[in-house]
């Protein structure tokens, strides 16, 4: 009878009733079953390895997951760091870039707002892009074309992060008339904004910002590019400034 160790190409897959091929041994039944038994009864007496397997399973998969991400980071470089549709509003000669892919109605994007901000003071080499990711209903939507067309009449990007602090403060539901009051708070030109947000421009940003999600496998709000990484989630200023380390020197703290 082969050893425990000698089966583990394909114990398993004889545990689980799949089909084995190899060249080197078959199996009768018997033998089958008295591998399975073995197997069975190791596992019994050292359950930890099936959380060990479990972790290892895990480790790869996220493995795979950042490569994918990373895959298609730099398909999409281009679009995703240096379109025109995309609001700078950190250094634009930053060494390390920091997208933000966000919702105005989104609970924990109005969290991360006051963290990028945070990052933005302490990491004055940070080069922050903003994209509207309208991904929680028509309210969602309507804000992000008001915010498009801010955007339009602001290319320096500064109206635009006073204007998205506001929206993102607010209470209540964001909307249209939330966006176009917190617009002319910021000092918008109130004509042309009803005037932009009719502009094929705000479909074509939006449809752009979704295309780079889909692509990316962004699934919700916020989502970041971090240097060449996807990184899903509100993680906080801690989180985050490990991530925008690793992207600057390749360690969590430089």
């Amino acid at each position: 009878m082969p050893s425990l160790r000698s089966l583990a190409p394909y114990a398993f897959a004889v545990v689980l009733g799949l089909p084995v091929v190899s060249h080197a041994q078959t199996f009768t039944d018997s033998q089958r079953s008295e591998i399975q038994k073995i197997i069975k009864d190791y596992l019994v007496a050292n359950p930890e390895v099936l959380e060990e397997m479990s972790a290892e399973l895990t480790k790869r998969q996220t493995a795979v997951e950042v490569e994918k991400h990373r895959a298609a980071v730099k398909r999409n470089a281009e679009t995703i760091f240096n379109s025109p549709r995309g609001v700078v509003v950190g250094n634009r000669s930053g060494d390390v870039n920091f997208v933000e892919f966000f919702d105005y109605n989104c609970g924990y994007c109005k969290r991360a707002m006051s963290d990028m901000l945070e990052l933005m003071k302490a990491d004055p080499k940070l080069r922050v892009v903003l994209k509207e990711f309208p991904v929680l209903g028509p309210g969602s939507v309507e804000a992000a074309q008001v915010a498009v067309a801010v955007r339009m009449q602001d290319p320096t990007g500064k109206k635009y992060l006073d204007f998205h602090q506001k929206l993102l403060n607010s209470r209540g539901q964001a909307d249209k008339a939330r966006a176009m009051a917190a617009a002319k708070d910021a000092g918008l030109d109130m004509a042309r904004l009803e005037k932009d947000i009719l502009s094929p421009e705000v479909s074509a940003t939006l449809n752009e910002n979704f295309k780079l999600a889909e692509d990316m496998g962004l699934n919700g709000t916020p989502s970041y590019v971090i240097g060449s990484d996807v990184v899903v989630g509100a993680l906080g200023v801690e989180g985050l400034s490990k991530k925008i380390s690793e992207a600057r020197c390749g360690k969590a703290a430089c």
